[in-house]
Formats: C-alpha cells, structure tokens, sequence
C-alpha cells in the first residue's frame, strides 16, 4: 500500500471478525435519537457518513439497558426492549453499506443518571456518593437488584446481535454503574460487591459473563475502562490492571479510556494534551494481558497514530471528535491527502459542551455539516454570481470557501497581512496552539480554489465594493475588546508604553509575557472565557494572579471540559479571585474596584481588560449602506454580528449557500 502510514491500515482479527484498518470510531453521545430512544434518520445519516470515509468500526454510542433508571442524557437510545430493534438494524445496515463494521456501547448509567427522565425515581449507584460533586445522592442497589441488572445486560446484548451488530461494549468506566462499582470514590460496600478488587470488580465480571452468554463465543466483546482516574481516591493505572484480571477472561478486547465526572477534563481531552498521551495507559493494560486494546486521546496526527500502533503501545485507535470533525479522516489519510485533514481543535464546544451542558444535539465548530458532509459541492450556481467577503477570520473563510465550492466567483478582502483573525491569534497562547491547526485548513483550502481571489492588506470601501460589484455582500469583520466608560480605563488600555493591555494587546505580545510572568503581580478584570485563559497563562508560568469579576460566579461562558481544567487550576495555584467586585476607576500601575460598596487598590505589573468584546463594524455601517443602495443580498456573519465563539462564526459562513438559494442562484 502506498502510504507512509501503513500500520493504520493492517486489518485485524479478532475471533471471526475482521477490522479492514486500525481506526474505530469510539461511541459518543450524539442527542439525535428520538426522544423514545429509537434511531433517527439524522442518527443513520451520522453514522454511515463516518463508515462511508472508511472509518473501520463503528461503535455506537452507548445505549440504554434499564429505563428509567439506566438513562443517560436528553435523548439516549434504547435497547432494553425489542421494539428497538427494527430501527438498530437499519442502522446497522446503514453501516454496513460501507464496508464498516458496528457495535453498540451498553451502558447502566447508575448516579449519573439522567434526572428528568427518572419519572421520579431516585437514582441507584454501589452506595449513596453521587457520582458528580453537586449531584444528589443515589440509593446503593440491593443484591437482587444487581444480580437483575446483570440479566439486563444479557437481554440488551442479545437484542445488539439481533439488531445486526458485529460486536458490543460495556462500558465499565467514566463514573458509569459498573465503574462505580470499580472504584473507591463511589463504592463504599462492605458486601461480596465492595472493599477488595474482587469483590469491586464481582459486578462487571457477572455482566460480562452473562454478555458472553447472550452472543455467544464468537461475537467479540469489548470493555470500556477508566484505567486511570485521574482524581484523588479514585483508581489509578495499577489498581486497573488488578480489577482487569477478575474481568478480562471473557473480554477480547480492552478499550482504554480514562478520568470520571469530576476530572473530565483527562476523558474529554482539553486543548492543550499532547497527540496520544495516554499510549502509556493501553501500552500497560496490552502487556499484562496480551489481548488487543483500544486507546484514544486527542489523536489528530496520522503519523502518531501510526507510531503508537508500531510500536506495539495499542492495537486500534480511537478518533471520536476527530471523526466528528472529519468524517473522512480515513480516506484522507489513506489517499495521501494529509494536508486536508479538517483536524479536530479540541475545544469541546460543538460536541461536549453541546451535549452534556446545554442538552442539545452535537455540532461541531469547525464542522458546519456534522450530519449532511460535504453533500453541498454538488450544487452549482446557474448563473454568474460575484461573492465578497469582507474580513478572512475563520467565518469569512468558510463563506468564501464554501461559495467557490458551488461555483461563484468570490472576492475575499482581509485589513490585515495574514488570515485567521481572531482564531489565529487565540492560537498564540501555548495552551490553545492547537486551534492553529483550523485556520491553516481553510487557508490550505482557500489557496486551491481557482475561483477565489484574496487581498490581504486592504481595506474594504465603498469604492473598493463599486469597483467590484458583488453580488452578495458578507461583513465578517470580527470584534474588538470591550471598554466601557470608565475613568482611565480608554486611555490607559493598549497606550504605548502601559502596563494595561486588552486581550488583543495580551496576544501581540505572548512571547515577551512568556518571558517575564514568573513572579509579576497580575491583575484580570473579568472573569469569561478569555480572563480564564489569560490567568491560566500566567498561573502556570508562576506570577501572582489576581482575577475581578462584577458577576457572583466565573467562567459562564467555558465550555463544560475548560470549566473543569479551570477548577483544577484553581485548586493547585494561588489565583485571588474577587467576584461581585465592579471597577470602578484605572491608575497606570492600579485598579480601583469595589465590593459592597467599599473600595479597594489591586496594583499589579501587568494589568488585563477582559471585560469581553463587542462587533467591530464601523459607526455608520457602510457595507450595509452600499448593500442597501444597489439592492443585494447582505449579512453580518460572526462577531461581527454578536461576539460569540468559533462555532457561531463558521456555522453563519455556512450559511452563503441559503443566501444563494433564495436570490435563485441553484436550480429549483
């Protein structure tokens, strides 16, 4: 096979079944089942675009065995009945159309259940600690209540073969019912089911034994484990290879996760873990046991996920938000088209914060068409239409990207001497390099568009439009920091020679902060997203942080997984926080800020405005003026129509296509 990556795509044989490569997509939940918990059309559509890029098995996201009380999320599939069945087989055929394989995840959520699906019911769990700090506490399960979950487990897998699914996984990990049997934060029974690793692990083990009963001998059967927790009290890599040996007898096939609720941030990678960090983990479980294994982590890099194969560290690999991402990952890969890749950024908007946050369904932010693919291109424009875009920020891009794709000519016109915007710069902080890696995609994807010119270093006028004359206008000019009316605050922010920068100031000059942070004193005003990143830069570069936030609480705008990395920053570095506390007056080395009426002096080295941003559109808004006065389509895109993240951005550059449609630009 012609490929520098010929370890990805070596088949493997497990009993009678055979992977035609070693990528897998691992099961992650999407909210696109029904609310009764049937298969959706989305859901078949979803799955089969991943088998259709070449992806080799599927496993789908894990399913319920119990309802009520083993639901997990908003809109979870079921597998408890044989109602499912019908609409499972129809997914597993949809997989199969592709050459793929498929398997189902089934899962008992126990105390992370769902709570406004439990009708009521109080949640079940190994003993009364919730599974989640906050959440309620569930009731410990009687033995008669185990030993009938455990035949639960029997009927749901035999439902999965019925479905036509090659394989099924337990999931024994992420502070699920049998990982809180598994570990010590949550088990504190002194029965035949707590206390000792045998006794911890009795419970999987019955599952297990009756799934192998169910399938029978050659349906391979897979384990999902946290074989590191990552927290304090919970298991570590050392207790896991002691549980697995009570398991594993009947497994082929360990899959290698890791972390729990409350340190979600090392199971739901954050930006800045490097490709494949936790190879360690699976290379350790794969040695003791001798039976092929699963690991994932932030794998974006095809010649890492080759490595960690050669190197006999893991036998597959898991790619979920990668795949979300690039459903055509594989191919790619395989077809020597690495340059590409669309590489997943690890933010954690679209997919967990989406899904586990805000109870919708996954999107992705760099993905605009998680579900549909790239089935645009093959629309063409019926007539000549002329695109510009104003601003080549990551939402301009995908505008002008995504209208030469369907055949307009399209003109994209950016201020600045490079592309990228506000993404670019944002790659600039050492923990958030990884978002580099979109901008560099649309730019790649720009540059081999015939049809689209770019002009860097301009700036858009109405003679500049006059000359052109497009017909659609897009304004992706993005924001610019935010600096309300107060004493010092305009004058003192970004001067020349201050100590007082906005987040725009703070990115143009990492390099130097990287340098001089240890020992300065930090002050932040504000307390988002981005006031998060800036005191996480510093913390950890060991100056003296203090943080002032007007709201009684920090980082409402984080996603789910940053709030978590937030938290655990927090509790390891000295970070001063002040909340409910409001500026009120901005001294060249000083902040003055008050808290229940009484103020106080934060002096600093550095000092930091990130009191967030506002659209960066000129006052008298000439490009929709111009737009107005000759009759064309026009929109605002991005921040520059209400700040908000990536994800906002490129899903409104997507949206050139209903643009098109409605001035009758597709044939009807």
């Amino acid at each position: 096979m012609n490929t520098p990556y010929a370890h990805i795509f070596q088949p493997l044989t497990v009993k009678r079944t055979t992977l035609r490569n070693r990528i897998i997509m691992p099961p992650m939940g999407s909210n696109y089942a029904t609310f009764t918990g049937e298969v959706s059309e989305e859901m078949k559509d979803y799955y089969g675009l991943r088998a259709k890029g070449g992806t080799a098995l599927i496993t789908v996201e894990n399913a319920c065995i119990d309802y009520p009380l083993a639901t997990n999320g908003t809109k979870q599939l079921r597998i408890d009945k044989k109602q499912f069945i019908p609409g499972l087989y129809e997914l597993t055929e949809r997989i199969h159309l592709y050459g793929a394989l498929a398997s189902i995840q089934l899962n008992h959520a126990g105390a992370s259940a769902y709570p406004e699906r439990l009708n009521g019911l109080q949640a079940v769990s190994s003993s009364s600690v919730p599974s989640k700090e906050g959440n309620p506490a569930p009731r410990p399960l009687t033995k008669q209540e185990i030993l009938a979950i455990v035949d639960k487990y029997a009927k749901a897998a035999e439902n999965a073969v019925a479905a036509g699914f090659d394989m099924v996984e337990i999931h024994g990990g992420h502070s699920y019912l049998l990982d809180q049997f598994l570990s010590p934060l949550y088990n504190k029974r002194t029965d035949e089911f707590g206390g000792c690793y045998e006794n911890r692990a009795r419970f999987a083990r019955l599952v297990v034994e009756a799934v192998r009963a169910a399938v029978g001998k050659w349906i391979p059967i897979s384990f999902r484990i946290s074989a590191d927790e990552f927290i304090k009290g919970g298991n570590t890599l050392e207790d896991t290879l002691m549980l697995l040996e009570f398991i594993e007898p009947e497994v082929d096939i360990i899959n290698v996760s890791a972390a729990v609720n409350d340190s979600l941030q090392y199971q739901i990678d954050k930006c800045d873990m490097p490709d494949g960090w936790r190879a360690y983990l699976s290379e350790a479980v794969r040695k003791k046991f001798g039976k092929p294994v699963i690991i994932s982590g932030n794998i974006r890099d095809p010649k890492i996920a080759d490595d960690i194969i050669a190197q006999g560290k893991s036998d597959l690999i898991a790619m979920g938000r990668g795949l979300i991402a690039d459903p055509d990952w594989v191919r790619k890969v395989q077809s020597g088209h690495v340059d590409c890749l669309r590489k997943c950024i690890s933010c954690n908007i679209g997919c967990a914060d989406h899904r586990i946050a805000k109870s919708k369904p996954i999107r992705c932010t760099i993905n605009p068409a998680v579900i549909e693919g790239e089935q645009y291109r093959q629309k063409k424009v019926t007539r000549p239409l002329h695109v510009v875009v104003i601003g080549a920020g990551t939402g301009g891009l995908e505008t002008a990207c995504t209208a030469a794709e369907v055949g307009c000519r399209v003109t994209l016109i950016e201020r600045d001497k490079e592309v990228g915007g506000m993404a670019r710069r944002i790659a600039r902080f050492p923990e958030k390099s990884r978002i580099e890696d979109f901008p560099a995609y649309l730019e790649k994807r720009a540059a081999a568009l015939p049809n689209l010119t770019l002009k860097l270093n301009t700036t858009a006028t109405k003679e500049l439009l006059t000359e052109l004359q497009p017909d659609i206008l897009y304004a992706a000019t993005g924001s610019k920091p935010m600096l309300p009316p107060i004493e010092g605050l305009r004058e003192l922010t970004d001067a020349e020679g201050s100590a007082i920068q906005s987040i725009e100031g703070f990115m143009k000059n990492i390099p130097y902060f990287e340098k001089n942070a240890a020992g300065k004193n930090v002050v932040i005003i504000g307390c988002g997203a981005v006031g998060l990143d800036v005191m996480e830069f510093f913390a950890l570069r060991k100056a003296r942080v203090t943080m002032i936030e007007m709201m009684p609480s920090f980082g409402k705008d984080a996603d789910v997984v940053s709030k978590q990395t937030f938290k655990e920053l927090l509790a390891t570095h000295p970070v001063a926080m002040h909340l409910g506390t409001s500026l009120q007056k901005v001294l060249p080395h000083t902040f003055i800020a008050s808290k229940d009426g009484q103020e106080a002096a934060y002096p600093f080295d550095y000092g930091f405005i990130c009191m967030g941003l506002v659209p960066d559109i000129p006052s008298d808004d000439p490009f929709r003026t111009y737009a107005t006065e000759h009759g064309i389509p026009f929109d605002n895109i991005g921040n520059s129509r209400k700040t908000g993240q990536i994800i906002h951005g490129v899903e409104s550059g997507r949206s050139i296509l209903q643009t098109i449609d409605m001035i009758g630009g597709f044939d009807a």
